[in-house]
């Protein structure tokens, strides 16, 4: 049975556009993906993603030639980001590794799903529709993902080896979509390969973390990461779980509590060094920086049994974001 899915975005007058001019003469393009992967879990989409076997510069004669705006945003890679009608959507060549070597790879351009799907991290990131909404599964993440489970493409540790970031996005994307236990073998080689978080760079290390924090399963999942030693590598600290847990028991009551700047400091901030350094180690903008340290004086204000404010008067002093934080 062919399986397919229906949706608004897939069948956009917008996005039926770029298949057009991409599928002229025999060619092909699937959306793949993030877009495919939250269609069929029911959750938003947020950006669609193209795969196509026409090589880069052909997409942007091809898209130019269709009265659509070509952006060649990572061309020399094979990406191009079309827009049309305002939208956005990012094309990308079919790809395989030549040679891997850290965070990038040698890639020549190809025409087999396959080998790209191959190359990519979860099995539930490899899922393809072609326009009409008939669903390609070459790695098996379909079944993966009705299982609400996280699995690496091909060996686990191959796959952290090209680019260590991939243990943060394991965890990150079992909080977001997981259910259960983790992977086993996904697990393992995250733990083996975990030396390698120290190679990357703060601002990787951010935004993953930004999103970890935020996800639903976040609490148990970063449990796990301080049990294994993970998470004192990324926080070059200790964590306050607990507090952590605390925090996420709110999510019924108030949006913040799924706010990155104040999910960090729930999770690493005791004092104002631990703010300045987590800041510098993530990258953190200003903005965020100010919006923890505001949490930390006021909880610290909050909680002193001699001099306890009312909500009111925590507002008036110190501002209802810091306040509510």
């Amino acid at each position: 049975m062919v399986e397919r899915i229906a949706a608004g975005w897939l069948a956009a007058a917008s996005l039926q556009a770029v298949f057009d001019a991409l599928e002229e003469g025999g060619e092909e393009a699937r959306a793949v993906g993030g877009s495919v992967r939250n269609t069929l879990l029911g959750v938003p989409v947020t950006d669609i993603d193209i795969s196509t076997t026409n090589r880069p510069e052909e997409v942007v004669r091809r898209i130019k030639a269709a009265g659509l705006r070509a952006v060649p945003t990572g061309i020399e890679h094979g990406t191009v980001t079309v827009v049309s009608d305002h939208a956005a959507y990012e094309i990308t060549t079919l790809r395989e590794d030549v040679e891997t070597h850290g965070r990038h790879a040698t890639v020549r351009f190809g025409r087999d799903w396959l080998k790209d799907a191959e190359r990519r991290d979860f099995t539930m990131n490899a899922l393809f529709v072609d326009r009409t909404g008939v669903l390609f599964d070459p790695v098996g993440g379909l079944d993966d993902l009705k299982a609400r489970r996280v699995r690496f493409i091909g060996d686990p540790s191959a796959r952290i080896r090209e680019d260590y970031l991939r243990i943060l996005r394991f965890f990150r994307f079992h909080a977001q979509y997981g259910v259960g236990e983790l992977d086993k073998v996904g697990l393992h080689a995250a733990i083996e390969g975990r030396d390698g978080l120290r190679r990357l760079s703060a601002e990787r290390i951010g935004l993953e973390m930004r999103k970890l924090v935020s996800a639903p399963g976040a609490a148990e999942t970063l449990g796990l990461m301080a049990d294994i030693g993970i998470l004192e590598i990324v926080l070059a600290g200790i964590a306050r779980i607990v507090d952590f847990n605390n925090l996420r028991r709110l999510d019924a009551v108030a949006d913040e509590t799924r706010a990155p700047a104040v999910g960090l400091a729930a999770l690493a901030g005791f004092v104002d060094e631990d703010i300045d350094r987590i800041s510098d180690r993530m990258r953190l903008s200003n903005a965020e920086r100010k919006r923890m340290m505001g949490a930390l004086h006021v909880a610290d204000r909050a909680g002193r049994p001699d001099d306890r404010l009312s909500a009111k008067e925590l507002v008036y002093r110190h501002g209802r974001t810091a306040a509510v934080d």
